[in-house]
């Protein structure tokens, strides 16, 4: 209960920023200004055990409060300061689908790009009169762009992204370390692997996997499903947040990764399999008989993996799940949590093909930041 700052949490609605929230909530002495313009992925319902109403977005619980705001709205943000009077910010809004950023790239430059800098201009006016302020940025993996075979990346890896997703993420983080060499606002910057894990918009590959399993729905698989990913579950990804807010120092990037690669068709198998043990077919058959390979993303990474040896050796970070665990965690609260998922599968998303740059009905498969 040391930790007791007064916390902006940026896209606090969303699924890193819902898990970030609940965990200064429960663990810290921390109270939170959670911020989401509440678009299609911001559900308000992943606060609920926070304190918070859906349907009021007034709070129960006296550290938590909530507003609904635009982070490109400058005059909004410089509100939210001037009335929290915040000791740090978590940014974690963003646009995050690739797919749907190749569907419509200029909101991804808007919230990503745009975004951050109107929030960079609210904290350095904050920061000028309260030097003790510090800016949290939370970025992915994805702006170092893809990996060959063997390697990984380190937080010296040059920028290279390739999807337009990828390039607004590149471009905040640019904008973050700007502000700091030419205003001196001082800054951390993290870079996550691909999470999962409860609350997770079944847009991502490991949510849409299970729902469609449950539905009897054809599990899409990208290409031959070699593309690789680095999985880390999201509590162990917001922890280590909070640890570099703590801990690390002003200035620094600091990698977040799970060493759980996995292919995106050994994903696919591994929640078949789960669900399997768990949840079996009613007609015997196994879910993974319902894998369809479909036609690959445009621009598709072939292999993203992250060096968290920084993150461990400096702040003492270690990951409490490892894939195997962290894995069936979460299919376990998507069975046991129909209440949050069904509204969503049957008002906002339920499945559809996005990322091919145009409107086709074939269900998508995808990954997540």
């Amino acid at each position: 209960m040391l930790y007791s700052k007064r916390c902006i949490v940026t896209g606090a609605a969303g699924f890193i920023g819902s898990a970030l929230t609940r965990l200064l909530l429960t663990e810290t002495g921390a109270t939170v200004l959670a911020v989401d313009k509440l678009t299609y992925a911001g559900v308000p319902e992943s606060l609920k055990e926070s304190g918070l109403d859906p349907a009021t977005l007034s709070s129960s619980n006296p550290r938590l409060e909530f507003l609904k705001a635009d982070i490109c709205d400058q005059s909004a943000m410089d509100k939210a300061f001037a009335d929290f009077r915040p000791d740090t910010i978590f940014h974690l809004a963003a646009e995050s689908h690739v797919d749907r950023s190749i569907d419509g790239p200029g909101e991804f430059v808007r919230t990503n790009v745009v975004g951050t800098a109107t929030l960079l201009q609210a904290a350095l006016k904050w920061w000028k009169a309260h030097p003790g302020f510090v800016f949290q940025h939370i970025s992915t993996d994805e702006v170092y762009g893809s990996l060959g075979a063997e390697g990984f990346f380190t937080e010296q890896t040059p920028y290279r992204p390739h999807s337009p997703y990828s390039a607004s993420k590149a471009s905040s983080d640019h904008l973050v370390r700007a502000w700091m060499d030419t205003y001196g606002l001082p800054v951390k910057i993290t870079n996550c692997s691909n999470n999962y894990g409860p609350y997770h918009f079944p847009e991502k590959l490991v949510p849409l996997t299970i729902l469609n399993c449950l539905e009897g729905k054809p599990l899409p698989v990208y290409g031959s499903g070699v593309n690789v990913r680095d999985w880390l579950y999201v509590e162990d990804h917001v922890r280590a947040l909070l640890l570099v807010n703590e801990r690390g120092k002003p200035g620094e990037t600091y990698n977040v990764g799970g060493h759980n690669e996995r292919t995106n068709l050994e994903v696919v198998e591994t929640v078949c399999a789960i669900l399997d043990e768990l949840r079996p077919r009613a007609d015997g058959s196994r879910y993974s008989s319902l894998i369809t390979f479909v036609a690959d993303r445009p621009g598709h990474d072939l292999r993203y993996a992250i060096n968290p040896d920084k993150l461990m050796g400096d702040l003492g970070w270690r990951a409490r799940e490892n894939f195997d665990s962290g894995m069936r965690k979460t299919v376990q609260w998507y069975l046991d949590n129909e209440w949050w998922w069904r509204s969503i599968r049957e008002k906002k998303y339920a499945g559809e093909r996005l990322g091919a740059g145009r409107s086709i009905s074939a269900p998508a498969a995808s990954h997540v930041v």
